[in-house]
């Protein structure tokens, strides 16, 4: 699938959805990808190494298929269909990359996981195919929208703010939580022609 790759990335949090159309459903249902991982949630925060400001939010449900909830997001990869800011066919190298695009010299990544029953994860999958595109700039809306609708989640306030919303999702026990940050330059290009050779080694 990965062989064609080509990615088109946008700068900040930023209406992407509008840069190509959506994928078709059969696209989307060959692209399905089940991980064998227990059911839950993955909150991303992206923040400013400089200003340390919240840049952008975003959510990873694990469910029965694994898809990213990326609303007006900033990373689009060909090879993932998208319909909405859902991210379909979020693989283990796609998940790695999606997170290591985002990490740089100017952001870090603040990846956020609780475990959540199937039930809860497929109520997060429906909300979330639901949601549909987001307006630039309304990423923590749309995505604290969704996570505040969960059973148990009830706590978390609907914010325009990624920290806010990190930090209410910090609050919710059984969160883990790591950070991720990496020195490639601000050009996200240099990230995405290192995931492409490395596909391009692949038998």
């Amino acid at each position: 699938m990965f062989s064609v790759l080509t990615v088109v990335i946008l700068a900040g949090c930023g209406a992407g959805n509008d840069m190509r159309p959506d994928a078709s459903a059969e696209v989307i249902s060959s692209a399905s990808y089940r991980h064998d991982g227990p059911a839950a949630l993955t909150l991303y925060t992206m923040i400013s190494n400089r200003s340390g400001a919240g840049a952008h939010s975003s959510v990873m449900i694990n469910g029965s298929q694994r898809v990213i909830f990326d609303p007006a997001g900033t990373v689009r990869l060909s090879a993932v269909p998208e319909r909405g800011d859902v991210l379909y066919g979020i693989t283990p190298q796609v998940a790695d990359f999606y997170a290591r695009a985002h990490a740089r010299e100017t952001y870090h990544v603040v990846i956020q996981e609780i475990d959540v029953s199937p039930e809860v994860a497929e109520q997060a999958l429906r909300l979330a195919i639901a949601s549909g595109p987001a307006a630039s700039g309304f990423c923590s809306a749309s995505t604290s929208a969704v996570l505040r609708q969960l059973p148990g989640f009830e706590s978390i306030g609907r914010t325009f703010f990624p920290k806010r919303l990190m930090a209410d999702f910090g609050k919710l026990p059984g969160v883990r939580t790591t950070k991720l940050f990496e020195n490639d330059e601000d050009d996200k290009s240099v990230a995405i022609a290192q995931f492409d050779s490395s596909l391009a080694t692949q038998p």
